[in-house]
């Protein structure tokens, strides 16, 4: 178990630059359906591909119109070699226009918001519901459970091994244990988040 000294050493740090993008996502809460409806196109290509790779695959398909207008085939190519599994995402993202309410954004219980987003839009699982939550300023209360944290989880002693899968009862039950630990180090469970992230990655995104 790594010392969680250096964590908050970290932290410290890095507490700039974590705070100012998460304000940044912030903004984006009161932006208008298209722009909202973008950042989930964004999670929902984002399971087990790489980030960075996912938003280059989003701006070639706003440079193309294709986001709103486009069918799953015209999709496809674009996120052919930046997102896995590029067939069923291309299909999800035409799926999700007539399924994405924006409304429901508005309720300030972030928990039942991510319920809604899950059982309502396929592709869409606890991890990217959260993913898309925190990017437009949502997610102070809920965790993104994806293998950098998972990881970092382990690493300083949250919870004991990283599972191979996740099911929706697992997912919360290590939520809970991150909010725990969140506390224990005094570092805000969206801010951890961004933190794990750019240990891993080297950087902070999205």
């Amino acid at each position: 178990m790594k010392n969680r000294r250096e964590l908050t050493k970290e932290y410290k740090n890095k507490r700039a630059a974590i705070k100012k993008r998460l304000n940044e996502f912030r903004k984006l809460s009161n932006k208008s359906r298209r722009q909202l409806f973008t950042e989930l196109c964004f999670c929902l290509l984002t399971p087990q591909s790489n980030a960075r790779h996912c938003d280059e695959a989003i701006q070639e398909l706003k440079r193309r119109d294709l986001i709103f207008k486009g069918s799953a085939s015209s999709i496809r190519p674009v996120l052919k070699g930046k997102a896995r599994f590029h067939n069923k995402k291309a299909r999800y993202i035409v799926g999700a226009r007539a399924c994405f309410d924006n409304s429901v954004l508005k309720s300030c219980d972030i928990p039942r918001i991510r319920e809604l987003l899950v059982n309502n839009i396929k592709g869409l699982g606890y991890k990217e519901a959260s993913h898309f939550l925190r990017n437009i300023g949502l997610g102070r209360d809920i965790a993104i459970l994806d293998r950098h944290i998972l990881k970092n989880l382990k690493i300083y002693g949250a919870i004991t091994r990283v599972p191979a899968s996740i099911t929706p009862g697992m997912y919360l039950n290590i939520e809970e244990k991150a909010k725990k630990f969140a506390r224990s180090v005094k570092i805000p469970l969206e801010e951890l988040d961004l933190l794990f992230w750019s240990k891993e990655t080297g950087g902070i995104f999205k």
